[in-house]
């Protein structure tokens, strides 16, 4: 079976901030994701009434630019914390 190396599986470096919460080094995007998911899960980071919104803790804050964001715009965060 062929490795799957583009769009969401193509290797990406985070940035410091990114970094301090799914740790360094290149890694695909979908992985990126997944380890921020165990991140906000492991520290109670979604909000208790509505779980779509992500609560941000100080290294989050770093990352999303504010204090709550929706998994739907966390996305769009991650992606001006990779290159």
């Amino acid at each position: 079976m062929a490795t799957k190396t583009g769009g969401i599986h193509k290797p990406v470096t985070p940035s410091a901030d990114l970094a301090a919460v799914v740790g360094p080094g290149a890694m695909p995007r979908s992985e990126i994701v997944s380890k921020l998911w165990a991140y906000i899960k492991s520290n109670g980071l979604q909000d208790s009434k509505d779980k779509r919104q992500i609560n941000a803790d100080s290294k989050l804050e770093k990352v999303f630019g504010k204090k709550s964001v929706s998994m739907f715009e966390m996305n769009k965060h991650v992606s001006a914390h990779v290159k």
